[in-house]
């Protein structure tokens, strides 16, 4: 049988390769992948990450090539992300504890949650969360998606998370104990060398920041806690880590290798790689 991935947008802008990487692999292995958005809205990549002239400013080049440029293009020009699944339609909202009927509308809640998230977590065999700056605005803190990224880790089945998509991962915890799924796990993401000084960039808003709101690199040294760590691999070409349920990715030219691992991951039972 064919493997189904679901793999989760920003609106807020992706990175193109961060992308294509992936797909193109689960294309490459008959895989069928199904997109999803916070409130249904079709996702476009980020301007920069279809510009091979476009020079990252704390590498100091180009980390678009004029081929992956033209992929990117093609794929986010294509139909293929046009009607994404809607999570906000798909997962209830946790209701808030001045709610006047709090008891009864949480009891309500987690009937509705437990039966959504197994739906969807049913149909399929991995979680995908591609990143760009964009997840830092409408997925890391994106309560539905951390109920979805529970539901996965609960069904054992693995979840991918590219550079700033990983930051999901960080604050993804169940509502009682409040430690992050990632407490103890080897992981690798957005690392303080890449971050931006000025400029970091979001589609649909009328303002780029300066630096990222957080570094994520802090957040997944203490997500993880002593037992777990945090691997930058800078000055290393590539750093992809798989510490499952998780396939955690650092940036860019990363992408296509996390799409590989998660084949590994789904195939051939691999567990551990990159530390």
């Amino acid at each position: 049988m064919s493997r189904r991935i679901l793999v989760v947008l920003s609106e807020y802008g992706y990175w193109g390769e961060e992308l294509v990487g992936p797909v193109e692999v689960f294309d490459a292995k008959g895989y069928r992948t199904t997109f999803l958005t916070p409130t249904g809205k079709r996702a476009r990549a980020l301007p920069p990450s279809l510009d091979p002239n476009y020079i990252d400013p704390p590498l100091g080049r180009s980390v678009t090539t004029p081929d992956m440029a033209r992929r990117a293009r093609d794929l986010d020009e294509s139909d293929r992300l046009d009607n994404p699944l809607n999570l906000e339609a798909l997962i209830p909202e946790r209701p808030y504890y001045s709610s006047i009927n709090y008891l009864r509308d949480l009891e309500a809640y987690n009937g509705r949650l437990a039966s959504a998230v197994a739906d969807l977590v049913g149909s399929f065999d991995a979680l995908v969360i591609v990143g760009g700056s964009g997840p830092i605005v409408d997925l890391a803190n994106n309560g539905r998606l951390h109920e979805l990224i529970l539901g996965f880790v609960a069904a054992d089945k693995p979840i991918v998370g590219e550079c700033y998509g990983v930051a999901a991962l960080a604050f993804a915890r169940d509502w009682e104990g409040r430690r992050s799924l990632l407490w103890g796990k080897h992981v690798t993401g957005h690392p303080k060398e890449y971050d931006y000084k000025d400029g970091t960039g979001f589609l649909n808003v009328e303002f780029n920041m300066g630096p990222p709101p957080y570094p994520l690199e802090y957040i997944l040294r203490d997500a993880t806690g002593p037992d777990g760590d945090f691997h930058g691999n800078v000055g290393k070409e590539l750093s992809v880590i798989v510490d499952f349920p998780f396939v955690t990715a650092r940036s860019t030219p990363d992408s296509t290798l996390s799409g590989e691992l998660l084949v590994e991951v789904l195939e051939n039972g691999v567990r551990r790689f990159g530390w």
